[in-house]
């Protein structure tokens, strides 16, 4: 049996102040550039792929709903309409807060929830399948393509910088 609370809260806690460190090295570079916010954000590494914004959002919300759904409480609600790196710092901070807000005790029987989601309702999922499948997975996912959007587009940002002190 895991234990949801120390795979969710501690983990997108560390994962989401790492992700205010590279956004506040790329606003710190994008002043020294003279580049504004929209282009920056704008960024993305395919034609096809989501923008930096978007890339931060979807981070955040997989954290908030991972540990909304397995601890049977509301999730904030953001509106998705950041336009500036201070209001996606803003949007992060929100999160943290919320994720780190609930108790162990929340997550008590997480295990024997069934996870629906409202883009998948036919698919419905263990804890374990949602949490290590699809939300692991996910986080990551995005967190790296914002890493790599920064990077790939002159920002001093390396490996550390993405996982943090050890």
């Amino acid at each position: 049996m895991f234990d949801y609370y120390q795979l969710t809260v501690p983990v997108y806690t560390r994962a989401l102040k790492q992700l205010t460190h590279i956004l506040d090295k790329a606003a710190e570079y994008a002043a020294t550039k003279q580049i504004n916010d929209e282009t920056m954000l704008g960024l993305r590494l395919a034609p096809d792929m989501y923008n930096l914004t978007k890339q931060v959002q979807i981070v955040c919300d997989n954290a908030k709903f991972a540990v909304a759904r397995l601890s049977g409480t509301q999730a904030p609600k953001h509106e998705d309409n950041e336009k500036t790196f201070a209001e996606l710092q803003s949007r992060i901070a929100a999160t943290l807060r919320f994720v780190s807000s609930l108790p162990q005790a929340a997550f008590v029987d997480a295990e024997k929830k069934t996870i629906t989601l409202p883009f998948m309702l036919d698919k419905p999922m263990t804890a374990e399948f949602y949490l290590l499948s699809f939300v692991q997975p996910n986080l990551y996912f995005h967190l790296s393509t914002a890493y790599a959007i920064l990077r790939s587009n002159g920002v001093d940002v390396g490996k550390s910088d993405f996982i943090g002190a050890m």
